[in-house]
């Protein structure tokens, strides 16, 4: 598989998208006309720069508004082209993409357009040219691939081929599998894009919301299937035009790209198992059994206070690292380990972002298969020194520079409690009633979401919901879970699009800090609420307001909702269950717990909570010599 991607899809000049695209590990680039007319030096010049990263030119795009003509307009055409087929000598490259015409003066007619291509055919053979026609989605006369591939075939020129883009037919909800019905070698090349279903005109909805492959919602997987089962074995590229992107790093756009490629490719392979198709031979997506820890880093008083608000939680800390400043403390199959140590990565996490979470352990069917997947798709991986009796956990870096660790029951890595800490004095903590982590809440900027979706789709067998608005009094947060087909293993990312919100100030106080909260979930809420009160937990407390709307809403029984007052509870229903949640009080800087409790098919997270409880947080964490509402 040659991989490929256009330089509209990325920010920066042409020097930088090169740059970022070869660092990716792509094979080539689409070149945009904007992109080599806005460059400095001659095309051969550019053409060098660009071999000179170790890529190749696999399309020159796009051509606009050629079929269809008459008069002086057809014969500019005609010159507008030949004039292109001497620049793309000089890039060094020998395909052209002709989109389809939306001139006010084109005439429709598929023999009238086929002519006009057998017509060009004879001028682009001449000069070694292969000329690849599109049908956009908005095309004043052809809009279907099919009507594009009819022209085609009709042109009858060997140098007269097909360009079939994902966006353009999904968007026009056209059945891929009609490409199956063309010959592989008139499909000259094959662009790729993904978006989100949104209602609105097509040109705008192309132009401003596509997004890689796996970040949208089109059928980009059947759409690939169905040019592979022709037999195409030419270059897979990437077309992107996205508002967000415009704005967003090149390396980081880059590397989704390829690595929504690859996955893409991955997942047409084992689907379409007699199909040949050259990809890289990775394993599968992986499946995630759970959290199997988290690890703060803190010294100092913020660990002391870590560890008080952990005890009122109901955790017992059962043991100490055999040569380090690191403890485990543990209820049910929850597992939290506080690092204090001075040097190492969780010591540069402190420095950097004071107490925070800076490492998730998920639990893995195999730990060495999952950082394969995650490093052939282009995470990093994380190693530093193992001290002598510790054993090497395979791990990559995550979200805002923290890491994760990967841990199976196939080999000892499951022992690593044992092997790597000694059981500490009972501390008679009775326990909660928390028995394991519900999900983990990373925080972010909102232009990373696509990226970090991405990240979790493509290597764990994880899915995404739909994306929802968290109203914060000062804002608004986007929020999209990601979460296995169990629902054993949620990861919820939140989007800060101001510093003004709770998210935004997290991000911003702690310098990028990347979970801002872990919910635990309790088969008995009441229970675990009374338990914890009882050992000193401070719970964040609601409005009476909230409670006096929540019997109103739901028609709950008076004593019900007056015994969620008395403990803070906050509730939300659906038509398959209900959901149950408190809160502990922040602390270090706007980190907090909570703990759920879901009952029947439940599978949200209370966001029609998330405004009273943003609310309630900001008016503990009000800034000193500010009034209290």
């Amino acid at each position: 598989m040659k991989t490929s991607i256009a330089t509209v899809s990325i920010s920066g000049n042409l020097r930088e998208k090169l740059d970022a695209i070869a660092k990716a590990g792509f094979d080539g680039i689409e070149i945009f006309e904007q992109d080599f007319v806005a460059a400095t030096g001659s095309p051969r010049e550019i053409g060098d720069m660009i071999r000179d990263h170790g890529l190749e030119i696999t399309l020159f795009q796009p051509f606009r508004d050629f079929e269809g003509l008459t008069g002086d307009a057809r014969k500019r055409a005609f010159e507008r082209a030949k004039y292109k087929f001497d620049t793309m000598n000089e890039l060094g490259t020998d395909l052209m993409l002709v989109c389809s015409s939306v001139h006010p003066e084109a005439l429709g007619g598929i023999d009238r357009a086929a002519e006009d291509f057998q017509e060009l055919g004879g001028f682009a053979e001449a000069n070694g040219i292969r000329v690849g026609y599109e049908a956009l989605a908005w095309g004043r006369h052809v809009n279907d691939h099919r009507d594009a591939w009819e022209i085609v075939r009709r042109a009858d020129h060997p140098s007269i081929g097909l360009i079939v883009d994902s966006f353009h037919t999904l968007a026009r909800k056209i059945d891929p599998d009609t490409i199956r019905r063309v010959p592989s070698d008139k499909i000259f090349f094959v662009q790729l894009a993904d978006a989100p279903l949104i209602d609105m005109d097509l040109l705008y909805w192309s132009r401003h919301f596509r997004n890689m492959p796996g970040e949208g919602d089109l059928a980009v997987t059947d759409f690939m299937r169905a040019v592979a089962a022709t037999g195409y074995d030419g270059p897979i590229s990437l077309e992107i035009f996205n508002d967000q992107f415009r704005g967003g790093r090149p390396e980081g756009l880059a590397l989704d790209g390829y690595r929504s490629l690859v996955a893409l490719m991955d997942d047409v392979r084992r689907v379409e198992p007699d199909i040949s198709i050259a990809v890289p031979d990775i394993p599968p997506r992986i499946s995630v059994n759970g959290v199997a820890f988290i690890e703060f880093a803190t010294q100092g008083d913020e660990a002391e206070a870590l560890a008080r608000v952990l005890h009122s939680m109901g955790f017992a800390h059962v043991g100490d690292h055999i040569s380090k400043r690191v403890a485990l403390w543990q209820q049910g199959e929850i597992r939290v380990i506080l690092n204090r140590e001075t040097t190492g990565f969780a010591s540069s996490a402190f420095a950097t972002h004071g107490t925070a979470i800076c490492d998730v352990g998920l639990k893995v069917e195999d730990a060495g298969a999952t950082t394969r997947r995650a490093v052939a798709l282009g995470a990093a991986p994380f190693d530093q020194p193992v001290g002598p009796g510790e054993l090497d956990i395979p791990a990559i870096r995550s979200v805002g520079g923290s890491v994760m660790h990967f841990i199976d029951d196939r080999s000892d890595l499951s022992d690593v409690w044992s092997i790597e800490f000694r059981a500490s004095e009972d501390d008679g903590t009775p326990g909660a009633g928390l028995s394991r982590i519900d999900h983990v809440a990373e925080t972010m900027n909102y232009d990373e979401m696509l990226s970090w979706s991405l990240f979790y789709t493509s290597i764990f067998d994880m899915t995404r919901t739909a994306m929802v608005d968290v109203v914060d009094p000062d804002g608004l947060v986007r929020s999209q879970a990601i979460k296995t087909p169990s629902g054993a293993a949620r990861i919820t990312l939140n989007g800060a699009e101001t510093h003004r919100t709770l998210a935004g100030s997290f991000l911003a106080d702690s310098f990028g800090g990347a979970v801002q909260h872990v919910a635990f979930a309790t088969d008995d809420v009441f229970a675990t609420a009374r338990r914890t009160a009882e050992a000193g937990f401070a719970p964040l407390p609601m409005t009476d307001n909230y409670y006096s709307d929540l019997q109103a809403r739901f028609g709950l029984e008076p004593a019900r909702v007056a015994e969620m007052k008395a403990l803070n509870i906050l509730y939300d229903e659906d038509s398959d269950g209900a959901f149950y949640q408190f809160y502990s009080q922040p602390f270090a800087g706007g980190l907090f717990f909570e703990i759920v409790q879901r009952t029947g098919g439940y599978d949200g997270y209370g966001a029609p909570n998330a405004p009273f409880r943003i609310a309630a947080q900001k008016r503990m964490m009000r800034p000193k010599g500010m009034p209290k509402e």
